[in-house]
């Protein structure tokens, strides 16, 4: 096990700096804080999300034995650019960034689009990525995945006619578990007060979508290539990325371990951000 050499100062997500790193062309928005040496661990989120959007309970949790870095696609919040239509151009520019970040070997955690995007980069550089962490997403080809934006719009003009902030319809089931959940979860992302990030455009929001039906609709890839380990994890009602997919991952991969949490949407590790960190850092560990 290679020993961590220095303890990041910034003690929290929500007071960790807004950076910038190259790579080509692009300047790409990031953060950064928890354990420096060994191998990083680098966060992928959602469809329309910034860094704002990551949950500040899963990165303290996770910073507490790993170098974490989460990162803004292309065109989104504070990166530069134009936000690409394909999950493809999603993992090369991954790849682009941690390369220009000078790690040669990551951990990666992709939920729900970020997944896709993590499958792609262990897919092109399989030795850059030790280890996948993989949550509320699904395979390229997954069924019903190119139809995430038609189960989404009437799920957010729900959320907008009843004023409330679309996740809660989106990642949360209807029960008391999973309303109270969605509470917690949406007072945690305003725990950050000062440096936040931009929002997301609408145009870019609308591009991400175009790169999500793309996935769902091209040919299968052959996970039965990829020899680092997996934890898959989602929640049991996942009405945008439903659990068969998780499943069906878990058993293509060679290596990997399954998760459903139970009463849960497809933010299920927001719900259970406590047993989930527990998980994810037994899994990173062994």
């Amino acid at each position: 096990m290679t020993e961590r050499t220095l303890f990041e100062p910034t003690a929290s997500w929500v007071r960790a700096e807004n950076r910038l790193v190259r790579a080509g062309d692009i300047a790409f928005a990031y953060r950064e804080l928890g354990l420096r040496g060994g191998i990083p661990l680098v966060l992928l989120n959602h469809w329309g999300a910034v860094l704002d959007n990551f949950d500040p309970r899963i990165v303290d949790g996770l910073a507490r034995q790993h170098h974490v870095i989460a990162i803004d696609y292309r065109g989104i919040g504070g990166s530069g650019g134009t936000a690409p239509v394909t999950v493809d151009e999603m993992a090369r520019d991954t790849i682009a960034l941690v390369r220009a970040l000078g790690f040669a070997r990551v951990d990666l955690f992709g939920f729900s689009l970020g997944g896709f995007v993590a499958q792609d980069v262990a897919l092109k550089t399989p030795g850059l990525v030790r280890k996948l962490i993989l949550a509320g997403t699904g395979p390229a080809g997954g069924p019903g995945i190119d139809r995430v934006g038609a189960v989404s719009w009437p799920l957010m003009l729900e959320a907008l006619l009843t004023l409330r902030d679309p996740k809660a319809c989106l990642f949360f089931s209807r029960t008391p578990t999973g309303r109270e959940a969605a509470s917690a979860f949406l007072g945690r992302l305003k725990e950050r007060r000062r440096g936040r990030d931009k929002g997301p455009t609408p145009r870019a929001f609308l591009r991400q979508l175009e790169a999500i039906k793309a996935w769902g609709r091209q040919a299968p890839q052959d996970l039965a290539r990829l020899r680092m380990p997996a934890l898959i994890v989602n929640g049991d009602n996942d009405v945008m990325v439903p659990p068969m997919l998780s499943r069906d991952m878990a058993c293509r991969f060679p290596d990997a371990r399954l998760v459903i949490y139970e009463d849960a949407g497809h933010g299920s590790i927001f719900q259970y951000h406590d047993d989930f960190v527990s998980q994810a850092l037994a899994f990173l560990a062994a």
